[in-house]
């Protein structure tokens, strides 16, 4: 087969939010695979052992067979390039350390085209994963003998795409974090390339910087930035820690140990990750190196009391300790031929728990860029390119090597200690670092002292430690944030939308009338007292102020509404086009409107040409409606009100008319339902039926709202939104009476964009 049979990619789409694929984020790919197409996998001469040689791991794929093989007896039986690329990039995300467990491929209209998705966490890397899978999949169709790719290159692409994922996704700490909001159904934004984190949406969020939070005060950070300033404080609070004075000089330094008594550490003032840290000084010569070692790590040098025992690192979340690791002496043996360099490669470096990224619990040693561990060979009398005598052993580091979980050993009195101290710096999460021979035994019987107090502490050594118990430090910050329902608090066992970081999100899809809907539901809102963002084709509103003009109907106008802090609800006016070309801006929501399932002419580029089409593209927004919240769908479209069936959540059904047919099935199960009846609203739950209070005769209001297009069906659906939010419904009926939107911004009677048929 000929060079030119390459598959094409013709169009990219990172669909960011929940979408026609799945909740989650994918990358959609549409190819084009010419004259592939007539040649699926079992008609390719020698294809399947060539990429099975390359990838074993796709025999365990379990495909849409349901079981382990499953693609493998896809491949055999005879399956399409497209799906082959959607197997082939899966399996290189999982070889990057990166599960995705989800992909689909599917045929469109055009022969040979076809739309494959999979799982994508991050853009870039999804992108990068794609590159290297097209390459991969067309190299084993096409085996070149001058240039082949076997698994070297393999690894290179994997590599490749972890590099990507190293650049790209969140660092491990504000990772656990993430997931443990996740796991309470806590939504996420990301508001950089780095660590910075939206927990929650508008007013209920909380945002975090790897394990900062936005409770974390600028003062409590700067004292704790100031190991002195921090000494002095907890000394005055009955907190014990080893004296110590700020020095300027080596003689200084000198000096002041002999003040102190010996022995000493000599450490920066601000300096972190224990660099330029030296312990256990006992002579004029150590106490001037180590000055000099200490100067360049921070802005002052601190000498102090050297506290004997093990290294210790407890971790304190909301005025407790959550968990605690200690720290080990890093020790090599001679052998009489190797250098001391040589030794810490092979008996310290090759230790897997030991690595340069942030996912290895212990750091690699390397004495050309730690000043600190040369002092401390040269304590000993060697130097890095020195040679141990066979059997002596060589302190090499003293600290930083924290990654032993002790946390059930800490006494309650040491927890007690370690709490007062971030409560004195004022720090709701903070590392204490703390030295005692014994963590179990209270620190004053064994002159045990706490040597510094961190903001924003790494949490690795907890999440992953080298030996013991993973402990589950990212949940305890994320219930320290959003805590946990309990008998004694009422607002917090009754579920208030702060405490799941949720607010009220209404979202509302369809082709006619769905920007008065919107603007009707977010000025009942706003009536109710609640600061509420709208995103509408009419613009974006921040409390009834219109910010921005353009037709806001996108993903990113959502965005803005949800990262807004004053925003107490929002309203999303969604078009079957952002659903297809973004997916909804909002993870789930509280009540999901659909009125119709118009506008296929406008979405041909879609390959969606028939209305037919549109049920899968408009259920999205009843598949995110949460099982507190409710679907208000239209009853006089049968299909639309056969998407009920879809929801999480409650059913409320609106009909102009009261004979709908799903209207009355829907109320002998006691379900909520609206209709016009004697001109009015009439609300109905099961048999009981009442007219909306302070909403007259709907003939006078019909012809008020004429010129907007507002139609019976429109009122209802708004009203129905409004009823399911809990607005009183007096107030539903007279803010109905009193809404009014300038004629100018009749939005009914503007262009129509594409996914539009008003």
């Amino acid at each position: 087969m000929s060079k030119q049979d390459d598959i094409k990619l013709l169009r990219i789409n990172y669909l960011r939010g929940p979408n026609i694929w799945t909740y989650r984020a994918v990358l959609e790919v549409w190819l084009d695979l010419g004259s592939l197409e007539d040649c699926p996998s079992h008609l390719l001469p020698g294809f399947n052992d060539r990429l099975l040689a390359l990838l074993p791991a796709l025999g365990e794929h379990h495909c849409g067979v349901g079981e382990r093989g499953g693609f493998l007896q896809r491949l055999q039986e005879g399956t399409w390039a497209g799906h082959v690329l959607e197997h082939v990039v899966i399996e290189l995300l999982n070889l990057a350390d990166m599960p995705t467990g989800f992909g689909q491929t599917r045929s469109t209209s055009r022969r040979g085209v076809y739309r494959m998705v999979f799982r994508a966490r991050d853009e870039q890397v999804a992108r990068s994963a794609l590159a290297e899978g097209h390459r991969l999949l067309m190299a084993a169709i096409h085996p070149a003998p001058l240039q082949p790719y076997g698994q070297a290159e393999v690894q290179a692409a994997v590599a490749t795409i972890r590099a990507q994922v190293d650049d790209c996704y969140l660092g491990p700490s504000t990772a656990s974090i993430v997931v443990a909001a996740t796991a309470r159904g806590i939504p996420h934004i990301r508001l950089n390339d780095g660590n910075l984190v939206q927990l929650g949406y508008g007013a209920s969020q909380r945002r975090i910087w790897t394990a900062e939070t936005d409770l974390t005060s600028a003062i409590a950070e700067g004292i704790a930035h100031d190991k002195d300033l921090t000494k002095s404080l907890l000394a005055t609070c009955g907190v014990p820690v080893p004296e110590g004075v700020i020095v300027s000089s080596p003689d200084e330094a000198w000096d002041a140990a002999q003040d102190i008594g010996l022995p000493v550490v000599v450490k920066p003032s601000d300096g972190n990750h224990g660099r330029g840290v030296s312990l256990d000084l006992n002579t004029q010569e150590e106490v001037h190196a180590a000055f000099k070692v200490a100067e360049p790590e921070g802005t002052e040098v601190i000498v102090e009391r050297y506290v004997r025992g093990h290294e210790h690192r407890l971790l304190v979340v909301g005025g407790r300790v959550v968990a605690a690791a200690r720290g080990e002496v890093a020790l090599i043996t001679g052998d009489g031929q190797h250098t001391v360099r040589q030794l810490i490669d092979t008996q310290l470096n090759t230790d897997p728990r030991r690595g340069a990224g942030e996912d290895f619990p212990l750091g690699l040693i390397d004495t050309a860029l730690d000043a600190a561990i040369v002092l401390e060979l040269q304590r000993q009398g060697f130097t890095p390119d020195g040679i141990p005598a066979a059997g002596r052993e060589v302190v090499v580091q003293r600290n930083g090597n924290v990654a032993v979980d002790c946390t059930d050993e800490v006494h309650p009195e040491v927890d007690y200690i370690v709490s007062l101290a971030a409560r004195i710096v004022g720090l709701d999460v903070a590392g204490i670092d703390v030295v005692a021979q014994d963590i179990s035994r209270p620190l004053h019987a064994q002159g045990g002292a706490i040597v510094e107090v961190n903001a924003g502490p790494g949490l690795l050594m907890h999440l992953k430690p080298a030996e013991g118990t993973p402990r589950p430090v990212g949940r305890a910050i994320c219930e320290h944030l959003f805590p946990l329902p309990t008998e004694t608090n009422e607002a917090i066992h009754h579920g208030q939308p702060s405490l799941s970081g949720r607010i009220p999100v209404v979202g509302i899809a369809g082709s006619t009338g769905t920007t008065c809907v919107a603007r009707l539901v977010a000025w009942l809102l706003h009536l109710s007292g609640r600061y509420t963002g709208l995103a509408c084709r009419d613009g974006l509103f921040l409390d009834q102020r219109h910010v921005e003009t353009s037709d806001c109907t996108h993903w990113e106008a959502g965005q803005r509404l949800l990262i807004n802090r004053a925003v107490q609800a929002a309203v999303c006016e969604n078009g079957a086009d952002t659903i297809l070309r973004t997916g909804l801006a909002y993870d789930r929501c509280q009540i999901g409107v659909v009125t119709d399932l118009g506008g296929a002419s406008g979405l041909a580029e879609f390959d969606i040409t028939e209305d037919d089409q549109m049920f899968k593209v408009m259920r999205s927004q009843v598949d995110v409606v949460l099982p507190g919240g409710a679907a208000v769908l239209n009853a006089t479209h049968a299909r639309v009100a056969d998407m009920g069936a879809l929801c999480d959540g409650e059913v409320i059904f609106y009909s102009a008319s009261p004979d709908a047919a799903a209207m009355s099935a829907h109320r002998s199960k006691n379900g909520r339902a609206l209709f016009v009846r004697q001109d009015q609203v009439v609300l109905a739950t099961g048999d009981t039926e009442s007219f909306l209070p302070a909403l007259g005769k709907l003939t006078p209001w019909r012809n008020r709202n004429a010129y907007r297009k507002m139609t019976e069906e429109t009122l209802l659906a708004a009203v129905g939104a409004a009823w399911a939010l809990g607005i009183p419904l007096d107030l539903i009926g007279a803010g109905i009476e009193a809404f009014n939107v300038n004629a100018a911004q009749a939005s009914e009677s503007a262009k129509t964009p594409a996914g539009r048929a008003d």
